[in-house]
């Protein structure tokens, strides 16, 4: 799209969630690494000093004078929460007053949208559906983040970084956090508003949405590739190619689970169930964008084709 038509998009009364989002993620995320930061440079000066280390428990909660060391709920938090509440009102009265609802007529099956676009909070699921089968990004993969966020406590064996923020004591829990709500899900609704245009087609920032333009692109399937036309060979090879991969990652994984430091003392806490259930949401998330890439580069539309579902 051109500047112009960006503008557009992102002055829409729908679209003005985005335009805040854009601003208040890298705010937040500046704010918290700050915090954690300071926390991390205390956390070490209580490791280095041995009389300081005798006054606090230097690992499960770093504090110095001067810190608060508990929030009371009332009156500081029940104060701040007052205060939150209020602002939130008067923005969403001044929103609701001055933008108009983003209402349009009625539904026409004779004539509609281009691009036809879900709402922005589900621009990410309607990004999904080009690189995957529907059945996937349409209930497997939302099942997967309920049911990943559902499992969190009861996996989470670092006992570490509870209470206060920290980068040093909580590494592969904020990556983890970061890739999938940043990259997986706040870019994949970017894209989709921003670079999807008539079509569905990727434009580029810059390139007027032209509807006339058609890319030519020819989308194979891997088996494809290896001259493979059978179904059963289809799902034969899929599955050792699948299998292969979450055996690889897997194995790439545990060993960067394993080596010594912190991620080794988290693993040797961890039970079996534990781990493994660690294991197939790591591998799973990244094989998002591990399928995205092979198909923007590659042209390779599905891995595994079975008669009832296609990955």
């Amino acid at each position: 799209m051109d500047w112009k038509q960006l503008w557009d998009i992102m002055s829409a009364p729908d679209n003005v969630p985005i335009a805040a989002i854009a601003f208040l993620i890298p705010f937040y995320s500046w704010l918290a690494y700050r915090q954690a930061r300071a926390n991390d440079r205390l956390i070490d000066q209580l490791g280095a000093d041995p009389q300081l280390a005798k006054t606090h428990h230097r690992k499960t909660w770093p504090w110095k004078p001067g810190w608060l060391k508990e929030v009371h709920t009332w009156p500081y938090l029940m104060r701040i929460e007052f205060l939150a509440a209020l602002i939130v009102t008067v923005i969403l009265t001044v929103w609701s007053i001055t933008l108009n609802a983003p209402l349009e007529e009625l539904s026409n099956p004779n004539l509609t949208m281009n691009p036809a676009k879900a709402p922005w909070y589900f621009l990410g699921l309607q990004e999904m559906l080009v690189y995957f089968d529907p059945w996937l990004a349409g209930v497997v993969f939302p099942t997967l983040i309920i049911v990943g966020l559902m499992v969190i406590p009861y996996i989470d064996a670092n006992p570490l970084g509870a209470g206060y923020y920290t980068l040093k004591q909580r590494k592969w829990a904020i990556a983890t956090f970061c890739f999938g709500f940043i990259v997986l899900w706040v870019l994949m609704v970017f894209i989709g508003t921003f670079l999807r245009g008539p079509g569905w087609v990727l434009f580029p920032l810059g390139k007027t949405w032209d509807p006339t333009y058609q890319p030519y692109a020819v989308n194979r399937d891997l088996p494809d590739l290896f001259h493979i036309t059978s179904m059963a060979g289809k799902s034969i090879f899929g599955a050792i190619a699948v299998g292969l991969y979450f055996l690889g990652a897997g194995a790439a994984l545990h060993k960067l689970v394993t080596r010594k430091g912190l991620n080794a003392k988290i693993y040797q806490r961890m039970s079996l169930i534990q781990y493994l259930t660690l294991q197939f949401f790591l591998i799973s998330m990244i094989a998002l964008p591990i399928k995205i890439l092979i198909r923007l580069l590659f042209n390779i539309k599905y891995v595994w084709i079975t008669p009832w579902f296609n990955i």
